[in-house]
């Protein structure tokens, strides 16, 4: 079989809601205007947990309907319609697709049915009925009245990574004339059970690459890339800035929640994406790194950096303002990979203040001035050992 000549598709327009900041003005402010950030707190009443493991939670947002998942992702899409010069009226021209990364889309908050179903008590039908045709992509595509195929990518905390790679199939393809690449996740009782269960959930404000780090703190957020191919943002009159030049993954195969000590399956996923770029290691202005502030991730990285790009190319992780936004993080990090290319420069990693010894290298420990602000990288990593990655293109 003919291998698929991928095309790189353009990324004509971006929306992000985090704690950095609720769209994309106010999360470049916060990168590189303010001098503090924004701290973890305990788990406000919604997410319903009796931890006070500290997490980035939206506070300041009020679920609107009755899936906050929706209404998260719903603002990150609006944003990037607008800066793609496209309504949703306009959709309904093209042959749209959505592909949405997530982890839990809110489906584990039903703990009280699956308990009710389980001892036979239950005799409704309402939330079995919202459950069956809750499909967060599905939902998107009757709320944006799309005609093209819909897809939820569950595969932890690679999914909005994963989400990407798949629209580039898609519009190589020609399934598609657009893609809203979309990642979400909310916070709620489940993932901040499980984490502090796992040891791995941080009693103060994470500090990613940092020797005196002590685990993650979780968050939640929503982000949308609007990609399409170049002929088609050429027909619509719009000149984007950016594309997804590649994509590329792996699994590590060696354990269901730590990644392979020396990053095997993330080497491996790196240098696919950089292979089918055309680009060597060198030509990289920064990496986004994945950077949960766990000890095992941090040191992978680490590991795997300086032995693909040696201590000249820089690296952060932005989990310091976002928290670990699950399914969420590898497309809100897409957004910010663009907005630092964009600016030209990358703000120091947030929450690093000591070198580990044990981690060659270390993270930018203050704002650097990108020398060539082309090409940059982005990483997830996953439980299940999947490790994905993207090389973004600054057009010229």
């Amino acid at each position: 079989m003919k291998q698929l000549d991928l095309i790189s598709p353009v990324i004509s327009g971006v929306g992000a809601v985090s704690c950095a900041g609720i769209n994309c003005r106010e999360t470049r402010s916060m990168f590189f205007e303010r001098s503090e950030r924004r701290l973890p707190t305990a788990p406000s009443p919604r997410c319903g947990t009796t931890l006070s493991d500290p997490v980035f939670e939206l506070v300041e947002l009020e679920t609107t309907g009755a899936n906050r998942n929706n209404m998260l992702v719903t603002m990150a899409i609006d944003e990037a319609l607008e800066n793609a010069k496209l309504t949703r009226e306009m959709l309904a021209k093209y042959r749209v697709g959505v592909c949405l990364g997530t982890t839990t889309a809110g489906q584990l908050n039903n703990l009280k049915l699956y308990s009710e179903l389980r001892d036979g008590n239950y005799s409704r039908i309402s939330e079995v009925d919202t459950f069956v045709h809750s499909s967060p992509a599905e939902l998107l595509r009757r709320q944006y009245n799309l005609n093209g195929p819909a897809l939820t990518v569950s595969n932890a905390c690679a999914s909005g990574t994963d989400a990407a790679g798949i629209a580039q199939y898609w519009l190589s393809q020609g399934k598609c004339d657009i893609v809203l690449v979309t990642g979400v996740d909310e916070l709620n009782h489940i993932p901040v059970a499980g984490f502090h269960a796992l040891g791995v959930a941080s009693s103060a404000p994470c500090r990613p690459f940092d020797r005196d780090r002590s685990g993650l703190n979780l968050g939640e957020g929503a982000a949308c890339c609007v990609m399409e191919t170049f002929d088609n943002a050429v027909k619509r009159g719009v000149a984007p800035a950016f594309e997804l030049l590649s994509y590329g993954n792996a699994c590590d195969a060696y354990h269901a929640t730590s990644p392979h000590p020396e990053g095997r399956g993330l080497a491996d996923a790196i240098t696919q994406a950089l292979v089918r770029a055309k680009v060597s290691a060198q030509d990289i202005a920064f990496i986004n790194a994945h950077g949960t502030s766990t000890r095992a991730n941090d040191l992978c990285e680490g590991k795997v950096f300086d032995r693909l790009f040696g201590s000249s190319v820089p690296y952060l992780s932005t989990k310091g303002w976002t928290g670990h936004t699950l399914g969420a993080a590898g497309t809100l990090e897409m957004v910010f990979t663009i907005l630092m290319l964009e600016q030209g420069e990358i703000p120091a990693s947030c929450g690093f203040e000591n070198r580990d010894p044990e981690i060659p290298g270390a993270p930018a420990s203050s704002r650097t001035i990108l020398k060539n602000p082309e090409f940059a990288l982005s990483n997830s990593l996953a439980f299940g050992g999947s490790n994905a990655a993207a090389v973004i293109r600054r057009r010229r």
